[in-house]
């Protein structure tokens, strides 16, 4: 489309902007606003979304985009439109928070509600204004408290068209996962839109092999999408990538200090040690073992454990 009309603002063929998406206000009375950055090139061509920040704590999401904001990558468009938005949820991101202040998780609210918690109200903005836009997209995320992944492309399981975009889009590991219902991936899936999600690292913290492969498979997007000029200097070489159609968790059997002997990037054997729980007071030790063949793809850096708690994330065909 010649012009594109995003929240009332419209945007032609060339031109860049920053929308503002108003989701709310906090108690102070201070909007918060979503800022999206909208790139288009000249020709006209497909629509990519790129997102992070939907939990406030994961960092390592925001660093990707905004890196490449900072370098100019989506002023080099030959065709079509991106738009980046580097921060969703503004409130989890100044708190330290996964969530909003209700306690309600972004990424199980969508399709959202205009009049709604400050989550659903997020998620109604982005459903409404940007989703029916969009042909493709990326949403970067972190593993949660205490759990790093491995750097990882998410698509949806029994998705023949995510599966091959993911596989040219390329990550060190490729995961089939089921769709979550309220998740930003789930409603697109439903609009018919395929959205990769990108897990790298772990929340509250900068992981540098993380950022860099993420910058890597975002780029990779573009080129799949031939939205960069032939001959881009910054061309990235596809990784060597380990597919995976089916994971599981190794949990603890017993509560104490842990602490692993293998972690993330690495393959494991059935029965092999991964780690070991000790007793605080050195009476006990219990080894803990892999369930099967496979390569973990995210661990627990946590040295106090309780039953039933995960520590390995392995992936296996």
């Amino acid at each position: 489309m010649s012009i594109l009309n995003i929240h009332g603002q419209q945007i032609k063929l060339g031109d860049t902007c920053v929308i503002k998406l108003r989701v709310g206000k906090l108690p102070s009375g201070n909007r918060i606003d979503i800022h999206g950055h909208v790139f288009r090139a000249r020709e006209e061509g497909p629509l990519l979304l790129f997102t992070a920040g939907i939990h406030g704590d994961e960092i390592n999401g925001i660093e990707i985009l905004r890196r490449a904001l900072s370098r100019g990558l989506f002023r080099q468009l030959q065709r079509g439109t991106v738009v980046v938005i580097p921060l969703l949820n503004v409130y989890g991101f100044i708190n330290f928070s996964r969530d909003v202040p209700d306690g309600k998780d972004v990424n199980r609210s969508f399709p959202g509600n205009a009049s709604g918690s400050l989550a659903s109200r997020v998620a109604r903005a982005l459903t409404k204004e940007v989703l029916p836009l969009v042909d493709a997209g990326m949403d970067f995320h972190t593993g949660g408290r205490n759990h790093y992944n491995y750097p990882q492309l998410r698509y949806s399981k029994g998705d023949a068209a995510a599966r091959e975009l993911a596989q040219r889009v390329g990550a060190p590991v490729l995961l089939g996962s089921s769709l979550i219902k309220g998740s930003l991936r789930h409603t697109a899936h439903k609009m018919g839109k395929t959205i990769l999600v990108y897990e790298g690292g772990e929340n509250q913290r900068l992981d540098g092999l993380a950022i860099q492969h993420g910058l890597a498979a975002l780029q990779r997007m573009l080129e799949v999408h031939d939205m960069l000029p032939s001959g881009f200097t910054q061309v990235i070489e596809h990784p060597h990538t380990r597919l995976f159609e089916r994971s599981s968790w190794v949990r603890a059997k017993v509560p104490g200090i842990f602490e692993w002997s293998k972690c993330s990037g690495q393959p494991v054997l059935k029965g092999e040690p991964l780690g070991w729980i000790r007793h605080p007071e050195g009476e006990k030790e219990q080894w803990v073992l892999s369930k099967q063949n496979g390569f973990i793809i995210g661990h627990n850096n946590s040295p106090v454990v309780n039953s039933g708690d995960a520590l390995f994330h392995i992936g296996y065909t």
